[in-house]
């Protein structure tokens, strides 16, 4: 069944054009993460960047579709999401084919981004809808293999950079999924952003918008490396950038300390005897 005759056209259609926006988006705050390196990036280096954000987000769409459509359609969806990205890539690459061109190679890259999607990712046994040492652990080799694919393997703010990315794209593709409108707007780059009025003071009178636009600003992870436990915590790039210095300045001596002492508290949990059954259960 093609993605234009299954019963979930619509939502097929409108995460495609989803995945395809924030990709491209996230390509652009990866640079602006990195850049000196930007400078230096390959029109193959940037697709390649896309293609890691693509491949993820297939991953998390299975897992979040497996939670909203029958078993039995389950396969069947996620093959005509495959058919729904390309067509729409098709659509976004046909200025720059020559007129007549042969387009299977969009479809064979596609093919092949799904195809690795699986490989790297669904040794993962998790929940997508909640916290877990899995779950982390997927995104930090996501977030890893970005900074690998621009030549900054290890930089930390990239790899929380992208990481942040796209898990502000969980909500939407979480919204999309039960029947509900995308989030309204302007462009590409508004589904990775929060409004400022959600920086700190009270909350706003009026009432909140979709799901899709809950979107993570500061983010603090702990995972158990070997024998040692490592803290880390990262900012949403447009957060970052509204920042002035000095704030930025006071926002990461505040943020070190949270990282401190979440790192101890969950050192203190890892290596308990009480840790032993949550982690065989993949729960932090």
């Amino acid at each position: 069944m093609s993605a234009t005759k299954s019963p979930y056209s619509q939502q097929l259609r409108t995460i495609a054009e989803l995945m395809l926006a924030v990709a491209g988006e996230s390509v652009t705050m990866m640079k602006r993460n990195a850049p000196q390196q930007a400078l230096k990036l390959k029109r193959q280096t940037e697709w390649k960047i896309y293609l890691e954000f693509l491949k993820v987000m297939f991953n998390l769409t299975d897992r979040l579709s497996v939670l909203h459509v029958p078993l039995k359609d389950q396969p069947e969806f996620m093959n005509d999401l495959e058919d729904a990205v390309t067509l729409q890539l098709k659509a976004v690459l046909e200025p720059a084919f020559a007129s007549g061109a042969d387009q299977t190679e969009v479809m064979l890259t596609i093919g092949g981004a799904v195809s690795e999607s699986r490989q790297i990712y669904e040794k993962y046994r998790f929940l997508i809808t909640e916290d877990s040492t899995a779950k982390n652990d997927l995104l930090k080799e996501f977030g890893d293999r970005v900074a690998g694919a621009m030549g900054v393997a290890g930089d930390g703010q990239v790899s929380s950079a992208a990481t942040l990315c796209v898990s502000a794209v969980i909500p939407a593709l979480s919204s999309i999924l039960v029947g509900d409108a995308p989030p309204t707007q302007d462009s590409p780059e508004d589904a990775l952003k929060q409004p400022s009025s959600a920086i700190g003071g009270p909350a706003p009178s009026t009432p909140r918008g979709p799901v899709g636009n809950e979107i993570k600003l500061v983010s603090v992870m702990s995972s158990i490396v070997g024998e040692e436990v490592e803290t880390r915590w990262g900012l949403h790039p447009r957060f970052r950038q509204d920042l002035k210095p000095d704030e930025v300045r006071q926002l990461t001596k505040l943020m070190n300390r949270v990282a401190k002492i979440l790192g101890e508290r969950y050192a203190t949990v890892a290596f308990s005897d009480e840790w032993a059954s949550w982690y065989k259960a993949g729960h932090a």
